[in-house]
């Protein structure tokens, strides 16, 4: 059932807007094998596949499974040794494999897809330490080619790889000079924030400008800005939210914490880049804007799951983030949410719908469409199990 939520509603300009599509809940696992997951064709039969941990699925209905490396489910109680799952072919064969980013403080490593031979997938470890909490990998740098973003030994930065050889020691390029990050910070992100052409890093206490000239690894420009307090964000992702031409700024509050928000980026008469700061939901655990709240919003992603030609939120509560007794709310209903944009005369909102109360998130949601339905699905993973959600019919109004 559809949550028929709506937040700051719009009257009648909403009654008419596109609404999300229902979704069929698919349980890939109910053991916890990892706290993220990810869609790739692993088998190049032209259907998206699911990894989670461990195991690949094959789609469209994920009902085989195949090892990846030996399995081993963990205790919810505890931790897993896999956070964060991308798919990309390394070595240039055809074949999709495997990105794996660990224990905060551990390695990165991709796993080898072996293709038609059918035999084990190598492992490779090519970059350590990866600290952060929402590190991330994609296409950072105007060269096209992926690179992981992270934290490292107390600086920010990213490590690229040799196109001719992956399998090499991954080079790290320190964008700060060394600070306050270390293996456990929240919240990491990146994209053109000044309309330069260039993207750029954000951290929950402000964004750093990437120069025209990356050469002998310099020092980027920090603008200073608090979008995050205490422990920090989630994944920090840019996007025109409001259609006024600049790039604006989504996060979570406190991944362990409460509260979502949107930074409309103003400009002063001089150029100067600041933040106006829009709630989505609250950062006070007894309030809730248009009838939600929930904690620990530890992975956030966009994707326009309406149709309507703007992106959307999804995100949802990490469920037993540090066990039953740890962070808030550790025990109540592990929900997954869209939050569909809304543009209008004054201004934007976000209206909130339920995608599903029974399964939550980990560190990482993807959003493709993996069905071919025009409509995004989902996968998550976490510590009641591995989930997919196949977008249908959308919901009637």
């Amino acid at each position: 059932m559809i949550s028929r939520l709506v937040c700051l509603t719009l009257g009648a300009l909403s009654a008419f807007a596109a609404d999300i599509p229902a979704y069929r809940k698919l349980q890939l696992s109910d053991q916890f094998l990892c706290e993220g997951a990810t869609f790739g064709d692993f088998n190049r039969d032209g259907v998206m596949d699911v990894v989670a941990g461990p195991f690949w699925y094959e789609g469209p209905d994920f009902k085989q499974r195949h090892e990846i490396y030996p399995a081993a489910a963990f205790d919810p109680l505890k931790y897993s040794d896999n956070f964060f799952a991308f798919a990309h072919d390394f070595n240039g064969d055809g074949w999709t494999d495997i990105f794996v980013l660990g224990f905060p403080g551990v390695d990165a490593s991709w796993y080898e897809n072996p293709g038609p031979k059918g035999t084990v997938w190598r492992r490779h470890v090519v970059f350590l330490p990866v600290d952060n909490e929402s590190p991330t990998f994609g296409r950072l740098l105007a060269n096209g080619q992926p690179a992981l973003l992270c934290t490292s030994l107390g600086r920010i930065g990213y490590a690229t790889f040799d196109p001719k050889d992956a399998t090499r020691p991954w080079t790290f390029h320190p964008i700060t000079p060394p600070g306050p990050w270390q293996r456990f910070t929240h919240g990491l992100g990146f994209g053109d924030i000044n309309g330069d052409g260039r993207n750029d890093i954000l951290e929950k206490d402000g964004w750093w400008e990437q120069p025209a000239s990356l050469a002998g690894d310099p020092v980027w420009k920090k603008h200073p800005f608090p979008f995050a307090a205490g422990r920090g964000a989630a994944q920090m992702l840019v996007y025109d939210v409001n259609g006024d031409g600049r790039a604006d700024v989504i996060c979570a509050k406190d991944a362990h914490g409460y509260g979502l928000a949107w930074f409309e980026q103003v400009r002063a008469a001089d150029g100067a880049i600041t933040f106006k700061e829009h709630a989505i939901t609250s950062t006070k655990a007894e309030e809730k804007l248009g009838g939600v709240q929930f904690s620990q919003l530890h992975a956030v992603a966009l994707a326009d799951l309406d149709g309507d030609g703007l992106l959307d939120i999804v995100t949802g509560k990490r469920w037993w983030a540090h066990g039953p007794k740890g962070d808030a709310e550790p025990n109540a209903e592990p929900v997954i949410y869209g939050f569909l944009l809304r543009r209008h005369a004054g201004g934007v909102t976000f209206e909130p719908r339920l995608i599903d109360q029974a399964s939550g998130i980990g560190v990482q949601l993807e959003v493709a469409d993996i069905n071919g339905d025009g409509r995004p699905d989902i996968v998550s993973a976490n510590k009641r199990g591995t989930f997919v959600f196949l977008s249908e019919k959308p919901a009637a109004r």
